[in-house]
């Protein structure tokens, strides 16, 4: 479960909303648990790291990508199962140099199941871009 099913709502380098369908299908499901379905919440920080990337994304018109730094302060408030619908939503707090602190949060049915106060995002280098080696000046 590596996708937004559907964004919503983008305000470039300020807040992103997006929604994610949490299937049955999932394989993850089969042994996390066998009796009792949840989805884990590593799956359900990087849904957060998404849509943070989404509205930092589109604030550089899709230049630079992004990826998750850091996440502290989660609060798993309640669980996620099969065939709930995730609303995410990320606000930017501050972009600095090569770093962005955001804040996030997840409903299902408009509870708040996950909190996050701390998601760093960091800018990454572009896929096509040629490694420096080491030794050779920049």
């Amino acid at each position: 479960m590596t996708a937004l099913d559907e964004i919503v709502e983008v305000f470039p380098g300020l807040r992103a909303t997006a929604f994610t369908n949490v299937p049955h299908t999932l394989p993850v499901l089969d042994t996390h648990f066998p009796r009792f379905p949840v989805l884990p919440g590593v799956l359900i920080l990087d849904t957060l790291a998404q849509v943070a990337a989404v509205a930092l994304g589109a604030a550089d018109e899709g230049q630079e990508r992004w990826g998750l730094a850091e996440a502290r302060r989660i609060r798993f408030r309640h669980y996620v199962t099969p065939g709930d619908r995730m609303e995410t939503t990320v606000d930017i707090a501050e972009v600095t140099g090569d770093t962005a602190l955001c804040t996030g949060t997840v409903r299902v049915d408009g509870r708040s199941v996950t909190t996050v106060r701390v998601l760093r995002m960091a800018r990454r280098a572009p896929q096509d871009a040629p490694a420096a080696s080491e030794g050779t000046p920049a």
